[in-house]
């Protein structure tokens, strides 16, 4: 039996799917053509026909996960999420809880692009590729060591050709990523040089550095346009550090036909990084997250510099729009009540950052924050008595561990972002 829905899932008039109606006229394709039909009810009432299908009504709700209403959507999602977790191979959805438990720079991730970590090791074989992601870190001891020789010992075991996901950490032995000495620049060249050898690469995280190792302000990146002009393939793209990094779309091709997901963690983000982004074209991308971090760590990134954005929807499909880390998330929360890219997020995070009651208000007041699925606004600067009225909102709002401001008499200098060196 189905289980009842929890306070948090937006179903149409809270009412399950109905019970098993025997055969459906048409069967699967009559539900396929109920999906392409104009009238909004015709298409609810399909979905919750793809319900009596069992695995082969999967097809229909993943079809369904593209509708243009957020409330076929919605339906379809939470009709997946009852399906016993089932996630289709061929979309590459986060688990949120990857994002919003992400470490912060303070451990190497455990999971990436919805996979579970293996660490590259030269004496075992390789594990599978759709379930892991392939992790490849140097140690500071040994000098001599690079990921560009890791991977040339990875490209020679079985199967390699069908690896999916790579997470890189320090890319060098040594201290030199730490002091700038040496860039991801030699990475980026030699990723560049095995395009061919990755075919099936669909994701790929740079900068996978605990604090331990190198400060996320010291991480010395470089530009990333190359990868995404020699992956046409790639669906998910992080990196973390902001020094250096650049997409440059003056070399090349400033298009991406399939990327869908993209994260920039930094303690501190440049404006022009940031403008380099907006020259890029990313028809598919949805989930898009930019952590601007402290303006003492080169993050002169403001909100001046997020009308493209906001206002003139450079990335228009986005159901996931996190602007963490940021010194000016009142500011944030008054645009993002104004833009019209509200109305198909499904996602908004404001988190890490120095929202207040004022900025919050901002959002209680809007109407559509109520179409959100999830609001997270954790380790900011809230009342217990606002995060109350968030959370009667009616949709999911996480709010762990806010802090508290400093004890100055300069309000600038109360409230601080959470990642910064």
């Amino acid at each position: 039996m189905m289980s009842n829905p929890s306070d948090f899932d937006a179903i149409l008039g809270g009412q399950s799917p109905a019970p098993h109606q025997g055969a459906i006229l048409g069967g699967i394709e009559g539900i396929q053509q109920k999906l392409k039909s104009d009238d909004l009810s015709v298409r609810l009432e399909a979905v919750d026909q793809a319900w009596n299908y069992g695995t082969a009504g999967l097809g229909c709700l993943h079809q369904a996960l593209s509708d243009r209403s957020k409330l076929v959507r919605r339906r379809s999602r939470w009709l997946m999420r009852q399906s016993q977790g089932a996630i289709l191979a061929d979309q590459p959805v986060w688990n949120m809880t990857e994002r919003f438990d992400c470490p912060r720079n303070n451990s190497h991730v455990e999971q990436f692009a919805g996979r579970q970590i293996w660490a590259f090791n030269r004496e075992e074989a390789l594990p599978n590729p759709q379930q892991f992601a392939y992790a490849f870190r140097c140690d500071y001891d040994d000098e001599d060591d690079s990921v560009a020789d890791q991977l040339d010992v990875l490209l020679q075991m079985p199967g390699a050709e069908l690896t999916e996901a790579l997470v890189v950490g320090v890319w060098v032995g040594g201290e030199g990523v730490c002091t700038g000495d040496v860039s991801s620049a030699v990475l980026v060249e030699s990723l560049v040089a095995l395009r061919d050898r990755f075919p099936n690469l669909k994701a790929l995280f740079i900068g996978d550095i605990e604090y331990l190792e190198c400060e996320i302000s010291w991480i010395a990146q470089s530009d990333m346009s190359p990868i995404l002009q020699a992956f046409p393939q790639l669906e998910v793209f992080q990196v973390r550090g902001g020094e250096g990094l650049k997409f440059d779309p003056t070399l090349g091709t400033s298009r991406h036909e399939h990327l869908k997901t993209l994260i920039v963690e930094t303690g501190g983000l440049n404006r022009s990084t940031v403008h380099q982004l907006y020259e890029w074209e990313f028809p598919a991308l949805e989930h898009l997250e930019l952590w601007f971090g402290s303006e003492n760590y080169g993050g002169d990134c403001w909100d001046r510099d997020l009308p493209p954005l906001l206002e003139e929807l450079k990335f228009p499909n986005l159901t996931y729009l996190g602007l963490r880390n940021s010194g000016f998330a009142d500011e944030i929360a008054a645009m993002i009540v104004r833009s019209p890219l509200l109305a198909g997020l499904q996602v908004l995070d404001l988190s890490l950052g120095t929202l207040t009651n004022e900025g919050a208000q901002h959002l209680l007041d809007c109407a559509a924050i109520r179409d959100l699925e999830t609001l997270n606004v954790s380790e900011s600067y809230l009342s217990g008595a606002m995060i109350d009225r968030l959370q009667a909102l009616g949709i999911q709002v996480l709010a762990q561990e806010q802090r508290q401001e400093e004890d100055e008499e300069e309000p600038s200098y109360r409230r601080y972002c959470v990642v910064s060196e």
